[in-house]
């Protein structure tokens, strides 16, 4: 416990309500243009524009209309993630643009969510068959479940931090069905995962490759981030959130320990206003984006992990995550809808730099995960939350 923001204030109950009022608001407001199809990864001019259900986001869409759903208890917004919902069963039935990782941050807050909350068999279907879709990814040599690409490609060879947050997936899936074979793949690619991706000062690595015939650990790098060295924002918050979870599901003790270095490593790299840039090689002073949804997830894992730690440790995150939550309502979060049609402002999806490959898009816009999680964050604040995870 070695970070305290000392007199920063904390969100209130008031300021809860009245964001999760606006994003029920906003959310219905724009439903006639996103039920048939959705919202696109990133806004742009502060304005998503409708797309189809083919990229690795489209789940969080419909996650924030069943927490808009939970909040209101609007019958309109059942309906239209039902609709979503049907949408998703047609993706994974004809194998839609799922060949990569990415099948629980699609199908647990759109499909499990629904299951969950109306007992939708349509969505228990598709997410098992997302769950399906997701094992067979997992590399017996090298026990981890590979990120993307073709499966006998040396050069895809491995796993991103991001994947953490796939895994509840498949221990539903388990839950579900009693075959055990889910959950043993999650819990084998968690071991792999921390044992790699987290570096002795608690930073991360993005990515991380292993040798194809022996499955040895090779190397770490980054796609997203800064440089190979750096942490980059988003991955580390997946870090802390992937910890949270990694120890509800297996109550690993030793996850305690990884979870407090990976969040302590973050917070210690916050800027003034608590919420980060996009990679925390950058601080107050440095002329980079921010991004706010990295900020959101963090304080969802903190959120999550207060209630397995013992009372002080779990009133120091508590509060620190209010803390966050608290620059990112006053500061971050959309209030008017003619400024944006999402929820909060200033993330950054892919940003290149001079030492990374990756795409350059989505940078100070809102992007759907951002939305998703500040609005989840706020639904854990209000009242006690059952995890689309």
């Amino acid at each position: 416990m070695s970070v305290i923001f000392e007199n920063y204030p904390e969100i209130t109950g008031e300021e809860t309500k009245k964001g999760l009022t606006f994003c029920n608001e906003q959310i219905l407001r724009v439903l006639p243009q996103f039920t048939e199809r959705f919202q696109k990864a990133y806004s742009e001019g502060n304005f998503y524009q409708p797309v189809e259900n083919d990229d690795w986001t489209c789940g969080f869409w419909t996650g924030e209309i069943w927490l808009a759903y939970e909040f209101s208890g609007d019958e309109r917004l059942k309906k239209a993630a039902e609709i979503q919902v049907d949408s998703f069963l047609n993706r994974i039935r004809n194998k839609i643009a799922v060949d990569h990782h990415d099948m629980g941050f699609l199908y647990s807050p759109s499909c499990v969510a629904a299951y969950k909350l109306t007992g939708s068999e349509k969505g228990r279907e598709a997410a098992l068959l997302a769950a399906d879709q997701l094992i067979a990814r997992y590399h017996p040599v090298g026990e981890f479940i590979q990120a993307w690409g073709a499966m006998d490609a040396p050069e895809n060879y491995r796993l991103i931090i991001d994947c953490l947050l796939n895994l509840p997936l498949l221990y539903w899936a388990s839950q579900e069905t009693g075959d055990a074979k889910y959950r043993d793949i999650a819990e084998k690619h968690i071991h792999t995962a921390v044992a790699n991706v987290i570096r002795e000062d608690f930073s991360t690595w993005h990515t991380f490759f292993f040798d194809m015939k022996t499955g040895a650990a090779d190397h770490g790098a980054t796609c997203q981030g800064y440089r190979d060295g750096s942490a980059w924002a988003r991955g580390q918050a997946w870090g802390v959130y992937g910890m949270a979870l990694a120890y509800k599901y297996t109550g690993r003790k030793e996850y305690i320990d990884l979870f407090k270095g990976v969040t302590e490593y973050f917070l210690t790299h916050l800027p003034k206003d608590l919420v980060p840039f996009w990679d925390l090689e950058f601080t107050d002073g440095d002329d980079q984006p921010r991004d706010s949804s990295s900020a959101s997830i963090a304080a969802c894992g903190m959120l999550e992990m207060v209630k397995y730690l013992e009372s002080g440790d779990a009133q120091h995150y508590r509060r620190i995550a209010y803390q966050i939550m608290k620059s990112l309502y006053d500061n971050y979060a959309v209030k008017d809808g003619a400024v944006s049609n999402g929820l909060v402002l200033h993330s950054t999806y892919s940003k290149h730099s001079p030492y990374n490959t990756c795409n350059h898009y989505g940078v100070d816009e809102c992007n759907l995960w951002g939305d998703y999680f500040y609005m989840e964050a706020l639904t854990r604040m209000s009242r006690e939350w059952e995890l689309y995870w």
